[in-house]
């Protein structure tokens, strides 16, 4: 069964990593601008890195059968120092017109700063501006619920943005429904020992519904599986669901999420 993974970080990944994802149905990735394992001293850094996102990238995946797309932004993590950060924002408009660049994103929350929500809503006004999709980084753990509250008030102060054009990520069990009722799209993210494992993900989509919701696995430099979507698949059918429901959800909700952008396209998939 096809599928898409529409949050994933592969410049952590190998290219075996590549070659089980289309070989388990994957059909296309996009992948959000985040933190590179270590702090980068300058914006040539970033510079590099968005290169990376849309030119090399895409030619790795396509070997493989994979549509690439990505995200840009600088990421929450490295976005306490806004001197730094809004030199990283200021290469981004010459990258949007890129093929494959759906957005800004993940923009986001790390620590719930001052600072860091700052720059979420510069670069919230920034997406609104280049007229872009978002996709939100929240916080971990116990900084979650209240992140998350943060994020959907800053994104309601813009009242340019269309909520049907956002997709809040990391959702869990007590952050999904705040999330869904502001009228945003949710994602949950699949991590072997945090965020929701395929059972909890499966349990969710069973107590809030498959509508404006996706899964992705967000696959990074951590502890974390490129196959957590196809073992969601493998739960939820394991459960009964039935093969309409669960192409819905790892298939037809991201397509429906990223064909908002024009850019995005699987012809022929």
């Amino acid at each position: 069964m096809r599928y898409i993974d529409p949050h994933i970080h592969m410049v952590s990944r190998t290219t075996d990593d590549y070659r089980s994802m289309g070989q388990a149905g994957c059909v296309a990735v996009t992948e959000p601008a985040f933190w590179a394992g270590f702090d980068r001293s300058s914006a040539q850094g970033f510079y590099d890195y968005f290169r990376q996102l849309t030119e090399h990238e895409p030619r790795r995946a396509a070997a493989y059968g994979i549509r690439h797309y990505c995200w840009l932004s600088v990421n929450p993590k490295e976005s306490e120092d806004v001197t730094f950060a809004r030199e990283v924002m200021e290469l981004i408009p010459g990258f949007i017109s890129k093929p494959n660049v759906l957005g800004i994103g993940e923009i986001g929350l790390n620590k719930n700063t001052v600072n860091e929500l700052a720059i979420f809503e510069e670069q919230v006004a920034l997406a609104d501006r280049l007229g872009q999709l978002i996709l939100v980084h929240t916080p971990h753990l116990e900084d979650k619920l209240k992140g998350t509250r943060l994020i959907v008030d800053a994104i309601r102060r813009n009242a340019n943005v269309d909520p049907e054009r956002v997709l809040i990520d990391h959702v869990e069990e007590h952050t999904v429904k705040m999330v869904l009722d502001a009228g945003f799209w949710a994602g949950i993210t699949l991590y072997p020992d945090s965020k929701c494992t395929p059972q909890r993900a499966a349990d969710i989509v069973e107590t809030y519904g498959h509508e404006r919701l996706w899964a992705n696995s967000a696959g990074d430099w951590g502890h974390s599986d490129p196959l957590a979507v196809p073992k969601l698949r493998m739960e939820m059918a394991r459960r009964g669901h039935s093969l309409q429901v669960i192409e819905r959800l790892l298939y037809e909700n991201p397509a429906r999420f990223l064909g908002q952008c024009p850019k995005f396209h699987l012809d022929g998939v």
